[in-house]
This record gives C-alpha cells, structure tokens and sequence, in this order.
C-alpha cells in the first residue's frame, strides 16, 4: 500500500511512461513513446477522463515489462486507472477471446483499447512495415475489434 496520499498528476505518470519505454521502438522504428501519446490523446478525444488518460499512457508498460507490476500496485494511481492497466495487459498464451472479456468486464477499459487500436490500425502508422507483417497485424486488430464489438475504425 502505498504511503503517498498524493496522486501522480497526467504530466508524472507521462514522465514516467516516456522514462520506461525510452529505449523501446516501434514496428516500424519509431520511438514507442509517440504510440503512447497517440493513444493519451486518442483517449482524450473519445471523451475519457483523466484516470483513463492516465492509463493509456502506462498501457503497454507492464506488458512489455517497462514497468513491473510492482511498480504499478505501489504507484500513486487510483484503483480504476491501475485495473484499466491490467485489464489491457496481455498475458503470456492468453486467448484473445479471454483478453476481450476482461477488457469489456473492467469499467473504462475499452475507450482505451479503442484508442490503442485505432492508433495500432492507423493506415499511415501500418505503411510503414512490410506487406506480411501489415496484413498479419490488420487481421488480427480486425479481430480484436471484432471480439470487443468495435465497429468502423475509430
């Protein structure tokens, strides 16, 4: 539990996401920093609250081991923010039909799953890998939205 009864501000838990994934890239190799904004902001426009914002900063930092898990349930997050994070971390030989039902059963989940999505699916963002890798990924985010009952691309 943790002892600061302050929470991190939007700007910290940025800071902290960009410091974790400094040395990551990209698919196609762009700094992993610019996806995490993409999907604050992807957030930000669909309406999402600060809490959820917050999330989509961190919401590959446990997945891709950035940050621990430990670092997650100790940092100064609300509860919400901290079960969004878990909700969109995917876990070693999880099915997606099981990754999908615990992004739909966690409130505010799915606005930021959306927004990773959309960015992930970004016709522009997937010109950039080579033609099996693009058509593996765009199933499999077709996929994904599918299971979650996104429709269009949003």
């Amino acid at each position: 539990m943790t002892n600061n009864p302050t929470p991190l501000t939007l700007a910290e838990v940025e800071a902290a996401a960009r410091a974790a994934h400094a040395t990551q890239t990209d698919k196609a190799g762009r700094p992993y920093a610019e996806h995490l904004q993409a999907v604050a902001e992807g957030v930000r426009a669909r309406g999402g609250d600060e809490e959820q914002i917050a999330a989509a900063w961190l919401h590959d930092a446990v997945e891709d081991d950035a940050l621990s898990a430990d670092w997650l349930e100790e940092a100064a997050l609300s509860r919400r923010t901290k079960d969004i994070v878990l909700a969109v971390t995917k876990r070693a030989g999880e099915p997606p039909e099981a990754y999908a039902r615990r992004v739909l059963d966690t409130p505010g989940a799915l606005l930021v799953k959306e927004a990773d999505l959309a960015h992930n699916a970004n016709p522009a963002r997937l010109a950039a890998l080579d033609a099996p890798t693009r058509a593996r990924l765009t199933e499999k985010y077709a996929k994904m939205r599918a299971l979650l009952g996104l429709h269009g691309t949003s």
